[in-house]
C-alpha cells in the first residue's frame, strides 16, 4: 500500500475525464482562481499551451466515475471516562467502470484509511489507500445470471446494505459490525454467480475466506450463499427505497474450511432476513447463528461461536426526512477467547435529511451495552470492553 496523495490538480483532472466524452478537449482557465473549465465563459482564458490539453483513450466503450464518502463528527464517551470529541472521514470510495457494452464492465474501487498500528513513529496516522472492489462482471453467462471475478462482493453484505439496513455510513450491517456479530467483511478475492428473476434472487460463490484486508495463506475456500424470495415480483429491478415497494425473505450463509479465516478453525454461518419496504417506511429482521470448532489436532477456539438477532425500521413522513431506529443482540459463547468484548447489545436512533440526490445529513444516537458478568469481557482483572454512548454527525456524499 502507498501513501495517498491527492492535490487540487489530481481532483480536477479526475472530474473533467468523469465529465468528458470526447477523446480531446479545449480548456480555459480562471486567471483569478486557476479553475480549470471545459466551457467558454466571459473572464475565462483558454489554454493554448498544447502541453495542458487532455486526450482520453480507452479501449472500453465508457468510463463511468463515481465517488462515495462518509464524512463525520463524534462525541463519545465509555462508561468512566471523559467525554471525547473528533471529526472523522470513515470512507473515501473512488469508483471507475470501464464498459466493454451496455453490461459487461471491469470495476475497480480504491478506499481510504488511516494507519493507527504503524510500525514506526514515522509512518503512524498516515492516511493511505486501499483496494476494496477490482473484478470482472459478465452479463448472462448463464440464463439469467452473471458472474464477478476478482476481488468482488460477497454475497450478503453488500444486499442488506441495499435493501434492509441503508445507513452504513453509520454503522456496518448486523454481522460485519465489531458491536453486532463481527463475523466477516463484505469483499473478498474469489467469484460470486449472481441470478436475478422476478420472484428469486441469489448468490452463489467462492472464496479465499479471510476478507479483502487479511493474508490468505491458501490453506482451503469459503462457500458462501445468499438465496431471497421476492413475493411481490421486485427480484430484477434495482429497487429504490424511496419510491418502491417490496418484499424479501432471504436465507444467507457461509461454510468455510480455511484456516486463516476464524481464529484457525472451521467457520460455519448461517443467518434468515426478511424485509419489507414501502416509500413510507421500511422493517427489517435477521437471526444469526456462528461456529467455528476446531479441526483434530488443533486447539479449542470457538471465538467466533454465537448467536444473535438484528432488528431496524425507518419512518419517512416526508421524501426529505426519516426516522431511523436499530437494535443489535449478540450472545457469544464462553469459551477460551472472546470475539470483541462477548454478549452485548447496540441501540441505535437517528434522523436523516436528503439534501438532494448527492448528499444526505444523519444525526443519530448510538449506545453500547457490554454484559459484565461475561469472563470474555475481563484481561488481567480489568474490562476490556466498556459501555459507550457515541454522538454522531455525518454527511454521506455520493457522486
Amino acid at each position: 500500500m502507498k501513501k495517498m496523495t491527492m492535490a487540487a490538480s489530481s481532483t480536477a483532472l479526475v472530474l473533467i475525464l468523469a465529465s468528458s466524452n470526447a477523446s480531446a478537449l479545449t480548456l480555459y482557465e480562471d486567471p483569478e482562481t486557476h479553475q480549470v473549465f471545459t466551457k467558454d465563459a466571459p473572464g475565462l482564458v483558454k489554454i493554448e499551451d498544447e502541453h495542458q490539453g487532455i486526450i482520453v483513450k480507452s479501449k472500453a466503450v465508457t468510463l463511468k466515475f463515481s465517488g462515495k464518502h462518509y464524512l463525520g463528527f463524534v462525541s463519545s464517551k465509555d462508561e468512566g471516562g471523559d467525554r471525547k470529541s473528533h471529526f472523522e472521514t470513515r470512507r473515501n470510495y473512488i469508483q471507475v467502470k470501464a464498459y466493454f457494452n451496455k453490461k459487461d464492465f471491469m470495476r475497480i474501487t480504491l478506499d481510504t484509511f488511516q494507519e493507527t498500528k504503524a510500525t514506526s513513529t514515522s509512518s503512524e496516522g498516515s492516511w493511505l489507500v486501499r483496494l476494496k472492489y477490482a473484478y470482472l462482471y459478465l452479463d448472462n453467462i448463464l440464463p439469467n445470471t452473471g458472474v464477478e471475478f476478482g476481488q468482488a462482493h460477497r454475497p450478503w453484505i453488500d444486499y442488506e446494505e441495499h435493501h434492509g439496513w441503508l445507513y452504513r455510513s453509520i454503522a456496518k450491517t448486523f454481522i460485519e459490525n465489531d458491536k453486532g456479530g463481527h463475523l466477516m467483511n463484505s469483499a473478498d478475492l474469489g467469484i460470486n454467480f449472481k441470478t436475478k428473476t422476478p420472484m428469486f434472487s441469489s448468490e452463489i460463490g467462492a472464496f479465499n475466506g479471510a476478507g479483502y484486508h487479511a493474508v490468505d495463506d491458501g490453506s482451503d475456500l469459503s462457500f458462501e450463499v445468499r438465496l431471497t424470495v421476492h413475493p411481490l415480483g421486485t427480484g430484477k429491478k434495482k429497487s429504490k427505497p424511496q419510491k418502491d415497494t417490496y418484499l424479501d425473505i432471504s436465507y444467507f450463509g457461509v461454510k468455510s474450511l480455511a484456516e486463516n479465516t476464524r481464529s484457525n478453525a472451521d467457520f460455519t454461518m448461517h443467518g434468515l432476513h426478511a424485509v419489507y419496504n414501502m416509500p413510507m417506511f421500511l422493517v427489517a429482521a435477521q437471526y444469526v447463528t456462528s461456529d467455528n470448532e476446531s479441526p483434530i489436532g488443533l486447539a479449542t477456539n470457538n471465538s467466533f461461536k454465537g448467536d444473535g438477532y438484528s432488528v431496524n425500521f425507518e419512518v419517512r413522513p416526508t421524501k426529505i426526512f426519516g426516522i431511523l431506529a436499530r437494535y443489535d443482540d449478540w450472545n457469544q459463547d464462553d469459551q477460551t477467547s472472546g470475539n470483541k468484548g462477548g454478549d452485548r447489545k447496540q441501540y441505535i436512533v437517528g434522523g436523516v435529511y436528503h439534501y438532494n440526490k448527492n448528499v444526505d445529513f444523519i444525526i443519530n444516537v448510538t449506545k453500547v451495552d457490554y454484559d459484565d458478568n461475561d469472563p470474555l469481557n475481563w484481561s488481567g482483572g480489568k474490562l476490556k470492553y466498556k459501555d459507550s454512548t457515541d454522538l454522531m454527525f455525518t454527511a454521506e456524499v455520493n457522486w
